[in-house]
């Protein structure tokens, strides 16, 4: 296994870069947060033209049947830019579900992005307590839901929902959504009511699985949020000039983003190794250190941006926010150190296991 990008990936890279760069800057993300964050023609170029929604898709439904590792280039961007697209939501965690559901027919919708999908869970749900958030139960022989989720990422501009219940994943027509208040102004959530909403049963699903594949992937965009507000407060640190001097020239300040610049490091191998690996104890790891790293970068990004006037003015806010929303989701850094622990049997405080 190796860390290193591969030429594809780079490409891959560069194709969704250079798309965020001329449709999505920061700027213009900024612009339309409070508004109507998500910016559904970027994505219809990102999925189709681009190929990202079909990336985790089998050929044979219409899919690219990438690795997770090309998954991961697309989040590291999307994370750079904190681009509001429904990417994460959509082509990892509701793929992820339909593909072990066996529900090829649904994938051959999201495969060109024609269509998008949600998974009806809390994105504060964590993959050793998939349930947070609200509970669904069948009614009608199996042929409704009903229940209220709360907290679910990209169900606003979903044109599939997915619930998943009892061991078996549903689609459902008629739920009612309704968007709540959300600390990431990028990746709005809403809460889904099943008020005896038709449903049909696709298949099997280990929610839990799911959203531990989706946890492992999340540190990828977790890493691109950290290396932008890394590169560009060594940017602006190297304009700011306080005493007649570059503010970056001063000892303190160097030392400060030397330490950044090595969390990020790390933050870039765990994440490319939960991506490369796809295993429980990969995917905890790069939880446990991924989430904290990110809202570390930002907290420092922002201080250290002194002097710039209104912070809301600046993008900088949004990668704050973004960073802090994700921290709590599918998992909290605690959830995945206490699983990590058990996981590599590391004795507990009473000499039994954690």
């Amino acid at each position: 296994m190796t860390l290193l990008y591969t030429e594809v990936e780079e490409e891959l890279r560069a194709a969704v870069r250079g798309l965020l760069a001329d449709r999505c800057p920061p700027a213009a993300v900024l612009k339309r947060a409070e508004s109507d964050p998500y910016d559904l023609g970027v994505w219809k170029t990102l999925a189709g033209e681009i190929g990202a929604a079909g990336l985790l898709i089998p050929e044979e439904h219409g899919g690219a049947g990438a690795s997770a590792s090309e998954v991961a280039v697309v989040l590291e961007e999307l994370g750079r830019g904190v681009a509001p697209v429904p990417f994460f939501t959509s082509s990892v965690l509701a793929t992820r579900a339909l593909i072990q559901a066996g529900a090829g027919d649904l994938l051959e919708r999201l495969a060109d992005g024609s269509a998008t999908a949600a998974l009806v869970v809390s994105f504060a749900a964590s993959p050793y307590q998939p349930l947070r958030g609200g509970s669904v139960r069948v009614v009608d022989g199996g042929e409704r839901l009903s229940g209220t989720v709360t907290g679910v990422a990209g169900a606003d501009v979903a044109d599939l929902l997915l619930v998943p219940v009892d061991g078996g994943l549903y689609a459902v027509q008629g739920a009612g959504v309704r968007v709540a208040a959300s600390l990431d102004l990028t990746r709005p959530v809403a809460t889904v009511t099943l008020d005896g909403a038709a449903a049909t049963r696709l298949g099997d699903v280990d929610l839990a699985q799911v959203l531990l594949f989706g946890a492992g992937l999340l540190a990828s965009e977790q890493y691109g949020v950290a290396q932008w507000c890394l590169d560009t407060t060594v940017a602006y640190v190297k304009e700011r000039h306080q005493f007649a001097r570059p503010v970056g020239s001063f000892q303190a300040i160097k030392h400060r983003l030397a330490d950044l610049w090595l969390d990020v490091v790390r933050a870039k191998a765990a994440a490319r190794n939960a991506a490369a690996e796809d295993s429980d104890v990969s995917a905890a790891v790069a939880q446990a250190w991924n989430a904290g790293v990110a809202v570390r970068v930002a907290e420092e990004a922002l201080q250290l941006h002194g002097g710039i006037g209104m912070t809301w003015e600046h993008p900088l806010h949004l990668y704050l926010k973004r960073a802090k929303a994700s921290e709590i989701a599918l998992g909290t850094p605690g959830d995945h150190r206490e699983a990590l622990a058990s996981l590599a049997d590391v004795p507990g405080p009473e000499g039994g296991q954690q």
